[in-house]
């Protein structure tokens, strides 16, 4: 049905938001929870990318620029700094291993798709969109930083600007980077 919405001109950007957290620790995390939080969080923005692959390399395709961005091609995967393996971010506040792990799983898979779908003119990156004040980010009882506006005003503001030297890189909502 997307490919009837967008006609010819294919698709732009793909951002899968996928995300799910279930309050776990080393201790009682189970097969279930991971493997329910890595399909979703990590199996899922795959196979969508996957699917619309065919849309996005059509407007990459039509694009009359030949550099890299958004408005060309682009798969934004929906990360989190509770992903990067170097910070562990709020680690002390919320240990989240299911999340934690399938969130390091999509950077990867990010950074993958980043050097596969590059000779098909398709930017791929992971984006951070802070630590938001939504159901989710307000479940593991600490309220949140960043409010809903200010992430959105930001990711956007990131979107605009990525290009060539932002493929298969992990920002976050203030475009900094962020380590793996």
């Amino acid at each position: 049905r997307v490919g009837e919405q967008v006609g010819g001109s294919g698709l732009n950007l793909l951002i899968n938001n996928a995300g799910m957290l279930i309050n776990s620790t080393l201790d009682t995390e189970t097969l279930e929870s991971m493997t329910q939080t890595y399909i979703t969080n990590t199996v899922a923005p795959l196979l969508l990318s996957q699917a619309f692959l065919p849309l996005l390399k059509k407007s990459a395709q039509g694009s009359p620029s030949s550099a890299l961005s958004c408005s060309k091609a682009a798969i934004i995967n929906m990360s989190s700094t509770a992903g990067s393996i170097e910070k562990a971010s709020i680690w002390n506040q919320t240990l989240l291993v299911s999340y934690r792990c399938s969130k390091a799983a999509l950077n990867m898979l990010t950074k993958c798709q980043s050097l596969g779908y590059r000779e098909h003119g398709v930017l791929c990156a992971a984006l951070h969109p802070g630590w938001v004040q939504t159901d989710m980010g307000s479940s593991v009882g600490h309220m949140p930083p960043v409010t809903v506006d200010a992430s959105v005003r930001g990711m956007l503001k990131v979107l605009s600007s990525l290009s060539e030297k932002d493929t298969g890189t992990f920002l976050d909502w203030e475009g900094k980077v962020v380590p793996w």
